[in-house]
């Protein structure tokens, strides 16, 4: 559980480190203009919305199955 927990996270995180790159160097050199860094920021903030909201359903995921598994450990059968 932890695993995948962990691998969810640093896709996201590597996901908006790579985009990110990409439209500080859209600004930096101005190859396409502004409305090109203008669209890429518009899909980093989208995916930064995203991240939360995965985050969010990792986290019920996570404490559901964490009491799922805390009342079979208590409740015996």
């Amino acid at each position: 559980m932890a695993i995948r927990l962990f691998a969810n996270m640093m896709s996201g995180h590597a996901l908006l480190k790579i985009l990110s790159g990409f439209g500080y160097e859209l600004v930096a050199n101005m190859t396409l203009g502004g409305v090109a860094a203008v669209v890429a920021f518009g899909i980093i903030w989208a995916v930064t919305v995203l991240e939360f909201v995965i985050a969010f359903l990792q986290a019920y995921v996570f404490i559901v199955l964490t009491s799922i598994y805390v009342n079979e450990a208590v409740v015996l059968h």
